[in-house]
């Protein structure tokens, strides 16, 4: 499937299939890219796998700009294809690449001359300073080619070209565990460069995944003379793309400071601190393989809904919501049902550790109970994406977050259970807040009208 014209009827369960399962296969390729990184890094010492570790979490603050543009992009493509508005979706197109490559010069710049106060702030230790300032530059150097990766892809998924990403990501993957194990260890006859090696593998798969997207772009004619629009155009257009982005960003930002937070609640437990806190970083390394599917579904629904409100028709775009929403939190419960058995192997598996098996088998337990919460939540999201309301996902995630969750791990954590069991079970409570909250919304509240449907005083150009 490369095109929405090949879709013919989006609402059938086999159209929503067919944009899922290249995007779960994307984020298997997601997990393994990390996982190489971390057991290349582990393979070289402990040191190295501490400096990727505390670097590549951290440096998702750097890419909340390029995540927010990209949502902006899935929304506003998506509804001038859905219109049949093409001139103003080639138009979308120049403008997210041109301001991705430049909020991504920018971040870098700034990042590059406070990059000594950012390891600071992270109190990052003496033993491992050196390793992770040269990841952090070289992650730096890269940060505007990555975000123009992350925008193009996006482009894709909102022409419904989900094949593309797939690919593009299959070539980051491939390329970076042959430069992690060539560069990094040695394999292959390669030079060994150690832990710069690993930073340099990032850097050329990312650019050869880059590169594979210009390329698609142009050859198919994507990105044309006609994307680039005159100034007058980008002033109307770029409202709208701020209006659906700025939640977005506000959202994703407020949401790992939530995570930095709750790392913090359970690392001052009363009792058990260490391994509570070395068993939750188990159990998110298992819950991230485990999401990946409901990763997809949010993608799927993001780029269906933005379809349907581009070219009028909220009836469907409600239907085809409830249905994805349907087969989205069905699948994973059906996972869920699945992996209990397997709770505590996989738990022992992670972290062999008896005390931090237990804590990480206890994390797992919580979390698989609250999946078809989550999951709903997260293609709720979706929806809310595709119609450009990102502002319902910016007041409800960070109100489960900081108001519900925040709070409820630190009483239940602290003054009842005085352990980390306290914690997940907030957890649970926050996920079962969000996700009837979020479809309470999509029932009742009036999302539509953050689409750009052909109406009077629309907040973005007709062509």
């Amino acid at each position: 499937m490369s095109n929405s014209e090949q879709i013919t009827d989006p609402t059938s369960y086999k159209a929503i299939w067919n944009l899922a399962w290249p995007q779960i296969l994307m984020m298997m390729f997601h997990f393994f890219i990390g996982f190489v990184d971390v057991w290349v890094a582990g393979q070289i010492n402990p040191n190295v796998q501490a400096a990727l570790g505390m670097i590549s979490q951290t440096s998702m603050f750097f890419f909340v700009i390029a995540i927010a543009i990209g949502n902006g992009c899935v929304a506003a493509i998506s509804q001038s294809l859905g219109a049949g508005l093409h001139d103003r979706a080639a138009r979308y197109v120049g403008l997210v690449v041109i301001l991705g490559l430049f909020c991504g010069l920018c971040i870098s710049g700034l990042g590059w001359v406070f990059r000594h106060v950012f390891l600071g702030i992270l109190q990052t230790p003496e033993e491992i300073y050196p390793i992770a300032m040269y990841f952090l530059k070289i992650y730096l150097v890269l940060l505007p080619v990555y975000y123009v990766f992350i925008i193009t892809n996006a482009v894709f998924r909102a022409k419904m070209m989900v094949f593309v990403p797939m690919r593009s990501i299959a070539i980051v993957a491939i390329v970076n565990a042959i430069a992690d194990l060539g560069f990094g260890l040695g394999w292959f006859g390669f030079p060994e460069f150690g832990y710069k090696g690993v930073a340099w593998a990032t850097l050329l798969s990312v650019a050869g995944g880059t590169i594979y997207n210009f390329s698609v772009l142009v050859g198919s004619e994507i990105l044309v003379k006609r994307s680039f629009a005159p100034l007058r155009w980008v002033r109307c257009a770029l409202p709208y793309l701020v209006k659906v982005a700025a939640p977005a960003g506000g959202t994703q930002a407020l949401w790992h400071t939530g995570y930095i937070v709750l790392f913090a609640i359970v690392a001052s437990l009363p009792f058990n601190a260490v391994e509570a806190l070395a068993g939750l970083a188990a159990g998110m390394r298992i819950e991230s393989l485990l999401f990946l599917p409901a990763f997809a579904f949010n993608m799927t629904a993001s780029i269906l809904i933005g379809h349907f409100l581009g070219a009028g028709n909220k009836v469907e775009a409600k239907r085809v919501g409830l249905r994805i929403l349907g087969v989205a939190c069905g699948i994973m419960s059906l996972i869920a049902i699945g992996f209990w058995p397997f709770i505590q192997p996989m738990a022992k598996f992670l972290a062999p550790e008896p005390g931090v098996t237990v804590q990480a088998a206890v994390y797992l337990k919580y979390n698989i109970i609250s999946i078809p919460f989550t999951v709903a939540s997260m293609t709720l999201g979706g929806i809310m994406t595709g119609a450009g309301a990102t502002i319902y996902n910016f007041w409800v995630y960070s109100s489960a977050s900081w108001l519900v969750r925040l709070p409820v791990a630190y009483v239940l954590g602290h003054l009842v259970f005085k352990d980390a069991e306290g914690v997940y079970i907030a957890m649970l409570i926050s996920q079962a807040f969000q996700s009837t909250t979020m479809f309470y919304i999509f029932m009742r509240r009036d999302w539509y009208r953050f689409s750009m449907v052909k109406r009077k005083n629309s907040t973005a150009p007709a062509v």
